[in-house]
Formats: C-alpha cells, structure tokens, sequence
C-alpha cells in the first residue's frame, strides 16, 4: 500500500510538473495586438456598458466602459475570435483576420432559450443540450427574476432539487433522495472550493459561500458525479460560480429588509436585514482584485412540533397500561424536545416494585421531563462574510489569482443531534493557476466552532444538575407515587394511574429548573461552555458534576487539485486528466474526536498541555481521465472516464462512467449514461468518538471498536427494546430475564467499506418552436449497495453476549449518565453506542423528472417541473433505517416577464410537493404536503443603476416543515434595491 501512495505521489508530481512548464511555453508569446470597438444594444442603438468582451480559447478579456467602448490587448495570433456576452442578450463572435479599425457589435436581445453553455457536467465547457448528464443552470438574470429572497432560496425551484431548511441561515439541497440535513451524498462548491464542513458536518455553501452581488451563475447536476469529482458527489452536486474582477468591475451595493414571523411559527413580528457590498477594480487587463462583504441579521424559524414519537402503544412505552396515552403518556418524546429520548432509551427509568389494579411487582417506564428546543436554542442568527481576491494574468493563456473567503455564523442545524452554532468561524485560502486547457488548485479551509453546543447533552444535564440522578430521579418518582395512592383509596388504578403520575413527575421535578428563570439561565450558560459532557469542568468554577454541552471543533483541510486538457496534442479525440490529494487534520477536543494512540480511559481527558492528544489526519488520493469522441459530423459524442481513489483505511475504487448524447435535426438530444460512485464515509462517519453519557456515537473505522466490543459483542436496540417489554412484564427479574434471553440478537456489525452506487440515466432536450419552447426530461436507475447508516446497539459491560451475566446486563434499570444499578449487584450494566456502519441490503430506487419553459407572447415565459423519486421497498429489514426521506411527487410552475413596460417586471411561483415519510435517529414522522407561492415585482432605474425588488416567499404564510424535527417555515416578506456598476469610470 505505501508503494502505491508513493507511486500517486510521484505521478501527481510529474503531472504538475507538465503543467508548470506549459505556463513557460505560454509566457513566450507573441507581440501584443490592440483591438478596441464600441458595443451597442441592436434594438435601441443605445451603448452598452459591462459586456464581456473575451478572446476565445485564452483567459484574456476585458469589459466595456459606461459609453460601450472597450480596449483590449492579446497575443493571440491571427486569426482569432472575439466573444461577446451580456445578461439578455445574445452571445456573439467576431472574427479578427488582422489589423482592424475600431469594431462596431450591435447585440441582439436574447429570446432563444436553452443557449446556456456549462462547466460542471465534464469539467469543461459545453452545450446545456449537449451535456451528457441531467444539469440545470441558474444564470444572473434568472436570480434577478426570481421572487426567492436570495439566489440560493431560487434554487428550491430548479428541476429535480429539493431543499431542506435547517435555519435562516442553512440550506441544504439534495437530488434523487436519501436526503439528511447534513447530507454527506451531496456535493457544494464555491469556484471549485469544498464547502463542507469537516468536523461540524454541515454543508456551508450559502453561509460561508458568495454575496448576493457576487454571483454569476449556480450549475446543479442531480446524480451521481464520482467519477471526475471523487469520494463525495454520488447523489449530485452544486457549483457556485462567482463574478471575475476583470469582467464585472465598479462597485455594488445591495440592502434587503423584510421581516418575517407574520403568525404561526411560535414567534413574533421579527425583522430580517441583509447588507452586501462588492468592489472590483482591473488595472492594463493584467491586474484585477475585488471585494465583497455581506451581513444578514434576523429572527430564526422555530422548530417546535409537540407531537410524540413514543405513543404508549409501543414496547419502548407502557402498553400494558393503556390509560397512559395521549397527553398522560409517561414516556412522551417529543418531536422538538430533548432529554426525554424515550425511542433510544437514554433517558428513562424504570419504576419497579408497584402494585396497579391488584397485581404486584409491575414496573413502569418513565420518560424525564425535559426541555423544549425553544429554550435551549438561540432566536436571533446572523451571518457575516466577507471575501477577497487577487487576479493576475501572466499572458492570454494563463491567469493566477488567490482569494480569500471568511464567515461566521450562527443557526441551528441537525446531525445527528440538534446543534446550536454560534459564532461558528469558517477561513478559505484558494491559490489558483488557470490557462486556456489547463487548472492548477490548492485551498485550505480552517473551521472554529466557536461557542456552539449540542442541543441534547444541554437538556441532558440540565435536568441531572437540578432534577438528580436517574436513580435519585426515580425515587422520588415511586415515593410520590405511593404517597398519591395512599391519599387515593390506598391503590393505584386505572382510574388514578394518569393522575398519579403526572403527580408524580411534578413531584420528582421539584427542584429543576425552569425555563424563563434565572436559575435556568445561570445553569444552561455554565453548561454550555463546559467542554467535557461528561464530568465536571474544572476550567468553570461552580460547574455542575453531570458535565457540559459545549461543541469544541477544530480541524483542517488541505486540498490540491489539477487537470490538462491534452485534446490539441491528441487531434483524434478531447482528452482530459486530472488529479487530486485531500488531508484532513483533526484536533482532539475530547468530546467528539480523540487521539485514538492514547488509552481508551485517556481518549477523553485533557493533558496537561491543555490538549487531548495528538492530531488525527484522514487521506484521500484520486485522479481520473476523460476521453471524448465526436461521429458522424458531430450528431453523435461519446463520453468514457474513469477515476481511481484512494483511501488508506480502504482498498482502492475505480469509478467508470460511459455516455451518449446524440443530436437529430440539430434540436434534438438524447443522452444514455451509465455510472459508478463511492462515497468513503466523511469525517463524522469515520472518525467520531462523541462522549454524549447515555449513548456513545462512534465512527465507523474498525480500529475504534478496539476494547470497546460494539462490533462483535453487543445486541441490536431493536432486540432489546422487545426483551426488556417481555422482561418488564414479568416482573422485570433476573430470572425473568434468562427466560426471554432468546429475543435478544447479536448485532454483529460489518467492517466498514466505502458506499457505493450505480446509477443508469437516460434524457432528452430539444427547442422547438421556432426557439421559443424548451423541452428537457431524464430517467435514473440507482442502486446502492453498503449504504452507510447509524445503528444503536448495546455492549454488556465485561460481559460477552450470549452469558447469563450478559443477558441479565440488558435488563432496563435505573442508570445515571455514568453508573448503573439493579436488584442483581453481579450486572454491571451496559454501554450504548450508535454505531455508523454498513447497511446490509441493497436499495433500488428510481425516478424521473421534467421540465419545460415556454416564451409564448412577446416577453412573457411560463416554465414549470415535476420531479418523480420512489425507492423500492426490500423484503428483509436492515440493521437500520436507511431514510430515503424524499417526496414521491413534487412540482414547480412560473409564470411571469421580465419588462411588461419599460423597466418593469414580475414573476410568481407555485412550489408543490407530496407528504412523505421522513425518518432519522432523532425523529420519524410524517412530513405534510407543501402549497406555497412566491412572487416579486421589480422595477430598473438605469439612470441611477438601481434595480428595486419588493416580493414574498410564501406570500400566503402557509406554515409548513421540510422535515420531521425542523423548523416551521412561514412567510418572509422584502424589499431590496441594488446599485450595481457605480464608479466605473
């Protein structure tokens, strides 16, 4: 294995090698040549200012100024083509055969559709029509044109893309199903820069990424795309692409104020303000930079669904005892609340010893109270980025820049527990070198957590610290509960058992804190800065024994990518190579990742040195190939790559990926696409050790499981969960145990391997009428095999399963985050760990999605897209629940025009989707249909270069939720006006 990393190596060496040395070829050039003109708009004869001038197959270019007129200096050698480009117009070229006086372009106002030309399908330049993968294209006029309160709100509407909301300032899109809030399976680049976070697990495209007024363009391909961009993008991606400094120069401003909250979210009337502003200067089109800053301030959406997860028909609750349902469920678990995590079993007890209804020795499972996510959380987040960069061009053929992007955040999103981000801190450093058939990468991404915390460990110990021990909690329980019983006919019934133990619970709860007191406050602030969650903080004076909540995340990621583009060496076919190498550090924060070099009793304690051990680093290595044939005059282009990666914890992958399109009568596409993917598992599925009491979440890699035995010495929750039912209603013993030993199953849980799909695509896209109707529609087949997943089981502590001693440790009795307890002093108990690993079946699901948009009177456009996912149900249950989480049907329809009369235009949207079934190891429920429309109104100031846009999301605030356990979602009402290309002169 190391001779294959160093074979990599030395391949990734010499390849940058041919790359630098293309740039001295480059750097030789020619003499320079002057070529100036003056650009007008053909309909108006008026100049045009800010279009893009550009030298085809170089990166030289340049822009006009406010009187149309542009200069432009290359060393491309006659003849060559001039390329000219505006929002709305046209794009146009221009052969120059030598020497020319001053040029006159008169551009043409774009009325054909589907001319858009993309990068993210094949890593180069191409047709939309002609990409051999389903893509879609949100351009600057379609953001401006959208009535979504920012250009990642617009991308809900894009075919195929659902999004889900984690928090105003957090949002997710996915493809094609299997959706989850921190979703690893889809990919987000800024400019080619990875924005997942790494340690946090969250992806930050819209939190870290562009300004408003920065962004040029957003290309999603739904799918899989493993096999030129690695290990992450196997359910699709987005490419965020920014505004070059030498093509949109001068200074923007951008404010948006809105407010949001209107009724029914659980909050008040809120404002919302959003601030951008970006400055771009280039000196002899050779020199350029730009810079952006944004803030957005607002009130959060509120998750706070009160349903319950645990009704008392189920085993995890009382069903012996049917009087105890609905509001009197003793073992409620609520939606949006936490510490009272009755399905995992973390945070109940067990009330043995009672006489109900004249039986004896019966035992009753009880719920803590907990905390309600809405006073734990944080209502007001913002967000503050700010972003720079350098561009210098060395000649026409080769450009070098470095820029720099920073943000912090705050919001809540969910992993696999809920987190509180608070000025979460997020650094890239990008160096970039880029020629006409070639790209050299390397970036640097730092991440912070600040002062975050995790929402469950705060409501775990906030009831320990005030309310007791499980086994204290307990007591108290049972003594209020025989006192009710004594004051009430001297028994419990089920007539009194309700009444009972809701008495009961306020007794036992009498010396927690409240929310909306100081106690609550002083307490929920000590433990959301203590950093261990398990034992008191001695870095906190007064900090309570149950432990903290505190997030502390670092790490690193370094990343160097390069491709070549050898088709003019190779004439018979275009052939494209690339490579890349990935590192992340981790530093141990004792919570979530350790150093697992120390022993396991030390993984979790500080040294002395104020750290917990020595960095952990996790590799990658990959490099790919592409070869594209054109036939038959064109109509037929043929795509074959394949990708190798590397892994050092895993064997090496070969991702292939084959396609077709053809081209009949010039309008017609069909595309055919077969592909692999893998996905090793991100750095949380990997790596994590988080240290959360009750149940220990563990990463996947084997080497963790060392002295721990949750891989081959433990029972799945689910067999559990069933023998303790029987168990408790025999008289929870430990002879009753032995006698149910037989339900209990022995989980025996895979090594872990990497995720893997294969996914067949079939599509087709046309402009008909005269270019004024665009048709695109795809098909998909996937299969997943070893999809990765989280299961809990249960480890009986130096015990192995199968032994009485083992089956008597799964008896549920009383516990405390730390110790357990029991009629039988030879149980030492169990540990629960949630384990990320393998799914054992393979999963089939398929769908098809199709979209139309239709300029059918002068400038008015109506589009529209329904989108189709379904997975097919297998005969045999998995180890875990995998979560396709993905509504079967889901549409889109637009209408509107971009200048009814002169500068004035509107649109409205109509986004429809079907309930579906969410379901994840926080919450499971149904997931309610959505009808919302969003509309805008704007209205251009040219004279002043303003544009102002007043518009609603959800315009009837029709509260709704993306998924079970997040936030209800209203209406978020703006106006924003944007000064754009000022000081150009």
């Amino acid at each position: 294995m190391q001779f294959r990393i160093r074979v990599i190596t030395q391949l990734f060496g010499c390849f940058i090698a041919l790359l630098l040395s293309s740039v001295n070829v480059y750097a030789q050039g020619n003499n320079l040549i002057l070529v100036s003109g003056h650009i007008i708009d053909n309909d108006n004869k008026q100049s045009l200012e800010g279009v893009s001038v550009h030298v085809k197959g170089t990166v030289g270019g340049t822009i006009t100024n406010a009187q149309g007129e542009f200069n432009l200096k290359t060393k491309a050698k006659y003849p060559f083509s001039l390329v000219f480009s505006s929002v709305g117009f046209q794009t146009q070229e221009f052969l120059v055969t030598g020497p020319e006086s001053k040029l006159n372009i008169a551009l043409v106002t774009q009325t054909m559709l589907g001319k858009e030309v993309v990068v993210t399908a094949s890593k180069v330049e191409e047709s939309i029509l002609r990409s051999p993968v389903a893509i879609e294209k949100l351009d600057i006029r379609s953001i401006r044109e959208s009535p979504a309160p920012g250009f990642y709100d617009a991308l809900e509407n894009m075919k195929g893309v659902q999004m889900t909301t984690s928090s105003l300032t957090f949002k997710i899109p996915n493809t094609r199903g299997f959706n989850i809030p921190s979703n690893y399976r889809f990919m987000q680049l800024v400019d080619g820069t990875d924005m997942q976070a790494a340690t946090l697990g969250v992806p930050l495209g819209n939190a870290v990424g562009p300004t408003e007024l920065d962004i040029a363009s957003v290309e999603i391909t739904p799918g899989a795309a493993s096999a030129l961009y690695g290990m992450n993008a196997i359910n699709g991606m987005s490419n965020l692409l920014t505004k070059s400094p030498f093509l949109y120069q001068g200074l923007s401003i951008y404010q948006k104020t809105g407010f949001n909250h209107t009724g029914g979210t659980g909050r008040e009337l809120s404002n919302l303000t959003e601030t951008s502003i970006r400055y771009a200067k280039a000196f002899n089109n050779k020199w350029a930079f730009k810079i952006n800053a944004s803030y957005l301030r607002g009130t959060d959406w509120l998750s706070d669904t009160r349903l319950d997860q645990n009704p008392n028909s189920l085993k995890t609750a009382n069903p012996s005892f049917p009087e105890l349902n609905g509001s009197n469920n003793a073992v409620f678990d609520g939606w949006n609340k936490y510490g009272d995590d009755a399905l995992a079993g973390s945070n109940t007890v067990s009330v043995t010893g009672l006489t109900i209804n004249g039986q004896a020795n019966q035992t009753l499972t009880v719920a803590r109270t907990g905390y309600w996510e809405k006073d734990l959380v944080n209502p007001t987040v913002d967000n503050l980025k700010f972003d720079a960069a350098l561009h210098y061009r060395l000649n026409d053929r080769v450009e070098l820049s470095y820029s720099y992007r920073v943000g912090k955040m705050d919001g809540v999103f969910q992993r696999g527990n809920k987190i509180q981000l608070d000025n979460v801190v997020v650094q890239n450093h990008k160096l970039d070198i880029k020629g006409s058939n070639f790209l050299i990468r390397s970036y640097m991404s730092i991440e912070d957590s600040g002062d975050s915390y995790n929402v469950k460990p705060l409501a775990d110990n906030l009831d320990l610290a005030s309310g007791g021990s499980g086994s204290v909690w307990s007591a108290k329980f049972k003594t209020a509960l025989n006192a009710y019983a004594t004051a009430n006919g001297g028994s419990l019934t089920s007539e009194n058992l309700a009444a009972a133990t809701q008495y009961a619970r306020q007794a036992a709860d009498a010396s927690r804190v409240e929310p909306g007191t100081k106690a609550f406050d002083d307490l929920k602030n000590i433990i959301r800065r203590t950093n261990n969650w398990d034992i008191k903080s001695a870095q906190i004076p007064d900090a309570p024994e149950t432990g903290g909540a505190a997030l502390v995340q670092n790490s690193r990621l370094y990343h160097t990518e390069a491709q070549w583009d050898l088709s003019e060496k190779t004439k018979v076919f275009d052939l494209l190579i690339g490579g890349d190498a990935r590192v992340y550090e981790i530093i141990p924060d004792g919570n979530s990742f350790v150093d697992f070099d120390r022993p396991i009793e030390e993984r979790n304690k500080q040294k002395e040195d104020g750290s917990y051990g020595d960095n952990v680093y996790y590799k990658k290595f990959g490099a790919f190939t592409q070869v594209t044939k054109t036939l038959f005059d064109d109509k037929l282009k043929l795509f074959g790559s394949v990708r190798f990666d590397y892994n050092p914890e895993f064997d090496p992958k070969f991702t292939p990926r084959l396609a077709a399109v053809y081209t009949l009568k010039e309008n017609h596409n069909f595309r055919f696409t077969f592909q692999e993917g893998y996905r090793f598992p991100a750095l949380f599925e990997a790596l994590s050790y988080v240290n959360n009491g009750r149940v220990k979440r563990v990463g996947s890699l084997s080497y963790i499981n060392e002295g721990l035995g949750y891989l081959d010495n433990s029972y799945t929750q689910t067999s559990v969960v069933n023998f303790n039912a029987a168990v408790k209603a025999a008289g929870n013993t430990d002879a009753a145990a032995l006698a149910n030993r037989a339900l209990l199953q022995v989980a025996n849980l895979p090594k872990a391997r990497p995720e893997r799909i294969v996914s067949f695509e079939a599509g087709y896209k046309s402009i008909l009428l005269n270019n004024k109707l665009v048709l695109d529609i795809d098909a998909y087949m996937n299969e997943y095999d070893g999809f990765l997943g989280q299961v809990q089981v249960f480890v009986p502590k130096g015990e192995t399963v199968g032994s009485d001693a083992a089956v008597i440790a799964m008896i549920d009795r009383n516990r405390d985050a730390t110790t357990a307890s029991g009629a039988n002093a030879a149980s030492k108990g169990q540990d629960r760990y949630r384990v990320y690993t393998n799914a054992k079946n393979t999963y089939h699901n398929y769908g098809s999605a199709f979209s139309t948009t239709y300029n059918f009177y002068k400038k008015y456009t109506v589009a529209g897209n329904v989108s189709f996912n379904k997975m097919k149900a297998n005969e045999t249950s998995d180890i875990f629940v995998t979560g396709f989480n993905t509504p079967e049907w889901s549409a889109n329809v637009s209408f509107g025009n971009r200048e009814i009369v002169k500068n004035l235009g509107f649109s409205i949207v109509y986004r429809w989707q079907q309930s579906f079934l969410w379901e994840s190891p926080l919450v499971t429920g149904e997931v309610a249909a959505v009808n919302t429309f969003d509309a805008q109104t704007s209205f251009r100031i040219p004279e002043s270069k303003a544009t102002i846009k007043v518009g609603a999301s959800n315009i009837f605030n029709k509260k709704y939720i993306q998924y079970a356990g997040g936030p209800t979602l209203g209406g978020l009402y703006y106006a924003a006006i944007t000064f754009d290309g000022l000081l150009t002169k």
